[in-house]
């Protein structure tokens, strides 16, 4: 009986939260989800980050996804059907080309802070916004650009010292992995009009694991009890960490949810402290100063523009 009531007044509290967030304007959910991602994200790259400083990282990248399938499989077991996509090529395409991103950052992973692996990663939007533009049609405003140059100088203010000193070649390697992720993003964003967000997550994680399956297998090492939980915690948190970012795709423009990216820099920085004991270098806290700037100021200026919209 208890129980019973118990779950009722969950099943109240699950439609007024429902109720309360489609309150939201498109683009503040979008931002939202985007955010929460973004927390996700970096506890993830804390997690894999430990592993890949003692195991193979091409295995790291295998198993990190293959146990992110695992995680949804139940789900996928319980209703088959609803999980076969009405794209496959776009899945594969998908797949592939975040498979080619995810080689160059696992190779920079161990030879790069988690602070300074975010702000490298920040230049992603950029990329992502040109692209948004010219391949979606999506309208790209002043204030958008604004948004994302300056947050981009903060990455510079962040990296700056280290492109010009010792960042030698995992830090070119890291750069490399941001055009194909952001690649790996408008294909996505393009699914969105199509496909579920749990669809989209699932496929990508069997399409990462099945081509990153031959790396592994030729660097193979057999992990401990405790980078097994790991790994098992990374599933959790990529497969949770994607589906916010699909769902903030599909709520509003994909520029739009990019300018809450710069707020990765804060959290990665604080685990990078209290994991790793990465001191961040006082350009990274000035480079995140000018990036939280630029969020809170695009953000206030989305929500501005969709009340007049709606009005």
């Amino acid at each position: 009986m208890k129980n019973s009531r118990l779950h009722r007044r969950w099943s109240v509290f699950q439609r007024q939260q429902h109720r309360q967030a489609m309150k939201l304007s498109p683009a503040v959910r979008g931002m939202l989800w985007a955010a929460s991602a973004g927390v996700l994200f970096s506890l993830l790259n804390t997690v894999v980050r430990s592993i890949t400083l003692n195991l193979d990282v091409y295995e790291s990248l295998f198993l990190r996804y293959a146990f992110g399938m695992l995680v949804m499989l139940p789900w996928v077991l319980r209703d088959p059907a609803s999980y076969i996509p009405k794209d496959i090529k776009g899945q594969f395409w998908r797949g592939a080309v975040h498979t080619l991103g995810l080689m160059f950052w696992f190779t920079a992973l161990p030879h790069t802070s988690l602070a300074d692996m975010t702000a490298l990663g920040f230049t992603g939007p950029i990329f992502i916004m040109l692209g948004a533009a010219w391949f979606l049609g999506e309208k790209m405003r002043a204030d958008r650009w604004i948004a994302a140059l300056i947050g981009f100088a903060g990455v510079l203010v962040v990296v700056g010292p280290q492109l010009s000193g010792t960042g030698g070649f995992y830090t070119l390697v890291m750069l490399a992995s941001s055009p194909m992720f952001a690649a790996s993003f408008l294909i996505t964003k393009a699914l969105t009009r199509h496909e579920s967000a749990s669809v989209i997550v699932f496929w990508q994680s069997l399409m990462v694991s099945l081509l990153g399956l031959p790396m592994a297998i030729y660097g193979w090492q057999h992990p401990t009890l405790w980078q097994w939980v790991g790994f098992l915690a990374a599933g959790v948190l990529g497969s949770l960490g994607h589906y916010c970012l699909t769902r903030g795709f599909n709520a509003t423009d994909i520029s739009v949810t990019q300018s809450l990216r710069f707020l990765d820099l804060v959290w990665a920085s604080l685990l990078g402290w209290l994991v790793f004991a990465d001191v961040p270098r006082s350009t990274t806290l000035l480079g995140a100063l000018v990036i939280m700037a630029s969020t809170v100021w695009i953000a206030r200026r989305e929500s501005r523009a969709r009340s007049a919209n709606s009005d």
